[in-house]
């Protein structure tokens, strides 16, 4: 496992840790399907994982409140459609369970048994446990420059530490995969599309339950501290926190939450989403390139579709049936 800086500190640790996708009966059945399977997978493999590692991922099981949507009705056909527990609320329910949201908000719809995950915690458990496992080697600080070919076969690629050779090599170097693909001539869509994040530290109970409106969500940890984000930003790989984007959070965190209008921000952060067509990734082996597969381009959604990604990649390496169909993910007839 090459990583060119230090194993889980890009996309994957800067986001919020949502189970979910932010809207999903805004995306395809293709991201639908992975979310659902990867949500009913979370709460054992996050208890596993503090067994196994030793680490607890805090897999929180709070709910998730959507406030004055503008397709509140494609969002409860949607849940009726995939069977999915997505109710309306009447406000003055939601103001009882959450006595510290902002006033003025009219409809609210629930699912209530959306989790987070702490992200930091999540990827420090995963390092733990791959480093216990004698058939997994990781190579920090290790940038691959090139890959090695024996004619159409992809036989490994070259780093900044020299050749590391395989007999399969998978991509998964999320907004930086299209500049890896690119030095075989292939043009694969997925970009850089920058995110931040702010987080305060509040009581434990402070905030019970995740609330988004206007594009903005905030999201408690067990501990009392709140992540606000996030903003959308296409600025190349710049992952520089701007105060633009500092004001702008703050605005949104004091009008979800008024409190939080006199707390301090304790944490401000960027990360670099993979943005890919319609946040459909790519999983499966590149066409013409034996021995070369992708896994990449989950673009908001990489937390909550990683576990049925690396399942269905997995299947698809070792040629099991497949937990989804492959067909909208696969590689072929989607790279330029």
């Amino acid at each position: 496992m090459l990583e060119v800086g230090e194993v889980g500190r890009e996309a994957s640790w800067a986001g919020g840790g949502i189970v979910s996708p932010l809207y999903p009966w805004r995306y395809s059945s293709a991201v639908s399907a992975l979310a659902h399977w990867s949500q009913d997978f979370y709460p054992r493999f996050g208890e596993q994982l503090r067994l196994d590692s030793g680490v607890d991922p805090e897999v929180h099981v709070t709910g998730l409140y959507w406030l004055d949507l503008e397709d509140e009705e494609r969002a409860l056909q949607w849940a009726k459609e995939q069977g999915r527990p997505l109710g309306k609320v009447a406000m003055e329910t939601v103001y009882a369970a959450i006595p510290c949201l902002g006033a003025g908000f009219e409809r609210a719809i629930c699912m209530p048994d959306v989790a987070n995950v702490r992200n930091p915690r999540l990827l420090n458990a995963l390092k733990a446990l791959l480093k216990q496992l004698p058939n997994v080697k990781i190579v920090e600080g290790s940038g691959v420059t090139g890959f090695l070919r024996d004619g159409e076969k992809v036989r490994g690629v070259s780093t900044n530490n020299g050749d590391m050779k395989g007999s399969r090599v998978l991509v998964a170097a999320g907004a930086w995969s299209g500049e890896l693909l690119a030095k075989l001539g292939v043009e694969l869509p997925v970009e850089p599309v920058k995110g931040q994040m702010i987080l305060y530290k509040s009581a434990e109970d402070f905030l019970p339950s995740m609330v988004l409106a206007k594009g903005r969500y905030a999201i408690p940890r067990r501990d009392g501290h709140i992540l606000v984000g996030s903003t959308l930003e296409h600025a190349g790989f710049d992952k520089t926190p701007t105060n633009e984007a500092l004001e702008s959070l703050k605005a949104s965190a004091a009008e979800l939450l008024p409190a939080l209008a006199e707390a301090e921000v304790v944490g401000h952060w960027a990360g670099l989403r993979p943005g890919s067509p319609e946040g459909i990734p790519f999983i499966g082996p590149v066409p013409g390139f034996e021995g070369l597969w992708l896994n990449c381009g989950h673009y908001r959604n990489g937390l909550v579709l990683a576990p049925a990604s690396c399942r269905l990649l997995a299947d698809l390496m070792l040629e099991r049936s497949p937990i989804v169909d492959p067909a909208p993910y696969a590689p072929a007839g989607r790279l330029g």
